[in-house]
């Protein structure tokens, strides 16, 4: 049986959506509420590698404080992680692992292609 995990915020309109969408498949995934409880360094590269992607791929490139601090600025995936660790609500979501395969929930489809 698949293990399921969702980064969820639970203010965020999409992230609401993409859980409940687990939910109706009949899937009752553990839910993290990444703004409470941050992944660490090492679980936020796992997340970017079962993502298949750079972590500058989950910064929220349109939140005020991205464009404020972050916007001019060519980090390495290390300092990306460590900006992410520092300010999630720049983390993209929701984020939605299924084993080792992960996906940022925007569009909802790609939960529902992870589903199967």
């Amino acid at each position: 049986m698949p293990s399921w995990t969702i980064y969820h915020n639970p203010k965020c309109s999409t992230s609401v959506a993409g859980l409940k969408l687990l939910m109706d498949a009949g899937i009752d995934p553990k839910v993290i509420d990444y703004m409470k409880a941050v992944p660490s360094e090492k679980q936020m590269e796992l997340l970017i590698m079962k993502l298949g992607a750079k972590a500058e791929d989950l910064i929220r490139r349109k939140e005020p404080l991205f464009k404020e601090r972050y916007a001019t600025l060519r980090l390495n995936e290390h300092e990306w992680v460590r900006v992410m660790r520092e300010n999630p609500e720049l983390i993209e979501r929701p984020i939605v692992v299924r084993n080792s395969k992960a996906v940022i929930g925007r569009p909802l489809e790609l939960i529902e292609e992870l589903i199967g």
